[in-house]
């Protein structure tokens, strides 16, 4: 159609006479036959110089095909050079010269290349893993090590499960990503497997706890935007983690995540934090937060709860379970105000409590929950669940993830909630959290000089370092691994047991008779320095 009016003034225009051998018929009856072929070729390429265009120009010239493709057909075998050759601009490896660095010609160690190139985030122990199994891991130097961490509460089907692996590496030979414009299966079927497996109604797909956070988050306040609150307040508890997005750590109420992120000394606004477990400050803080200071109310505006989001067992804040009390009181406050109770089960979820969701444990019906790490077994995904009106609140534009819900992600999350069903994986949690616990009491009865009484649900477990034991639970955790055990420290002062969901009875033993070994290691060089 955009070719039109290039044709038509050679035709029409009075300096141009009508060529005798061109027949006129209406362009818009698709009937202008063109018979002198060359004269019109020779022409449009003077003009344009571009092979599409002449392309294009068969859309409006059919009687020209064959002359047409037979003349550019010429022109080509005339000049290989002519701009009428498409050519590939994907060549063989090796084959061409690249202003690009590939990453086969970096040769700088690992440890160096963290050194230099990587932003230093992490504190990182001195070891390098190549290869799992299970609960073991490998590194470069060939020695195995109990995993006793699992990516942080992550690898729920331990290291190269069949299953995982086959289901990934099958959806990367159909399909990985293609974003959320269209339908993808497995998001819908992952979704429906968690609705029908939780108290949830809809689902939202994201990569990560800190993005499943945030999204509840934003629900929250949209939710309260529509009751007409203009100051929303989002409840969190002291010692809380929710993850590192500027949102979702100022929900954490932990001040030294806080330090260098604020804007005049505040972080994001609308968030209030209450000691756990505590009932009277809860209760307390709520009827605080439902009264709009005058001054505000004067100029149009409502302050009002918008949500209280609770963890229902705190991990990064040393492994403390909330009460059936506090959790049911939450859930009666959120009732009478409208607000909404949300559960973050990053961590504590998809079983690893001995129940499929951690506020199962506590009988608590949130309206929002989240869940990550273990969802897709190691492999990035995040999701946020909602139930009733709470999972109506968002419409198309509210909020989005590029990634969110990808074939590959969901293939995986569908991997491990077929195994979670299939194999009995929650009671093999409950009978190891047990063999857990009971071997973690008698390490710390043998040395109470230093353990402090363990704690947690099934494969969540953390054992207290006592203050003047002489160490801290970092240390402790470094001493685990001379004796080939990974641990993760929760806090400063609590070492934390977070092994696959499919440990076995052994491993189990295994793993506490090492610790045991690194605490008389510790305990006898403290005795004799």
């Amino acid at each position: 159609g955009n070719l039109l009016p290039l044709i038509q003034p050679l035709q029409q225009h009075p300096s141009h006479p009508t060529h005798p051998s061109i027949v006129h018929y209406p362009i818009s009856e698709k009937r202008n036959y063109i018979k002198a072929n060359e004269f019109i070729i020779i022409i449009i390429m003077m003009l344009l110089q571009k092979a599409s265009v002449l392309a294009a120009l068969l859309s409006i010239s059919g009687g020209a095909v064959d002359a047409f493709s037979q003349n550019v057909a010429d022109t080509v075998r005339r000049d290989p050079s002519s701009s009428t050759r498409l050519r590939s601009t994907i060549v063989e490896p090796g084959t061409a010269t690249s202003s690009l660095t590939p990453p086969s010609a970096i040769t700088t160690s690992t440890a160096t290349l963290f050194d230099t190139r990587v932003q230093r985030t992490y504190g990182r122990y001195p070891i390098t893993f190549v290869s799992g199994s299970g609960s073991t891991l490998t590194s470069d130097t060939g020695r195995t090590y109990l995993d006793f961490v699992s990516g942080i509460a992550t690898c729920a089907l331990g290291h190269n499960n069949p299953s995982l692996t086959k289901a990934v590496s099958d959806q990367m030979t159909q399909l990985h990503h293609v974003s959320n414009l269209y339908y993808t299966p497995g998001q819908a079927k992952l979704a429906a497997w968690l609705c029908e497996n939780s108290c949830a109604d809809r689902a939202f797909f994201c990569n990560s706890g800190a993005e499943s956070n945030e999204a509840a988050i934003k629900l929250a306040r949209r939710h309260a935007s529509n009751r007409g609150i203009t100051d929303p307040v989002i409840i969190t508890a002291e010692q809380s983690f929710h993850g590192r997005t500027l949102a979702t750590v100022t929900a954490t109420a932990q001040p030294k995540y806080h330090q260098g992120f604020t804007y005049g000394g505040e972080m994001v606004r609308g968030f209030e934090y209450t000691p756990y477990n505590d009932l009277d400050a809860l209760k307390k803080l709520v009827a605080e937060i439902n009264i709009t200071p005058e001054e505000d109310a004067k100029d149009g505006r409502k302050r009002g709860l918008a949500a209280i989001m609770l963890e229902p067992l705190q991990g990064e804040g040393g492994i403390r379970p909330g009460t059936v009390e506090y959790f049911d009181l939450a859930r009666k406050l959120c009732d009478e105000t409208g607000a909404l109770l949300m559960c973050d089960e990053v961590q504590v979820g998809m079983g690893r409590s001995g129940s499929l969701w951690g506020h199962e444990q506590l009988g608590a019906r949130p309206d929002v929950f989240t869940s990550a790490k273990a969802l897709g077994g190691g492999v990035p995904i995040g999701a946020m669940m909602a139930r009733g009106e709470a999972a109506d609140v968002f419409g198309p534009g509210d909020h989005a993830s590029t990634y969110g819900g990808n074939p590959l992600a969901c293939a995986a999350g569908l991997a491990v909630a077929e195994y979670l069903s299939e194999h009995d994986v929650l009671d093999n949690v409950r009978e190891r959290g047990e063999q857990l616990a009971r071997g973690l009491a008698d390490i710390a009865e043998r040395y109470p000089t230093v353990l402090g009484e363990a704690r947690g649900w099934g494969l969540l477990r953390g054992v207290p370092v006592k203050e003047d034991a002489g160490c801290t639970a970092g240390e402790l955790v470094g001493d685990a691994m001379e004796e080939g055990l990974l641990l993760v420290a929760a806090g400063p002062s609590v070492v934390r047991f977070v092994p696959p969901l499919v440990v076995k009875e052994e491993e189990v033993d295994d793993a506490l008779s090492r610790f045991e070994k690194a605490i008389a290691k510790r305990v006898a060089k403290a005795a004799d320095p």
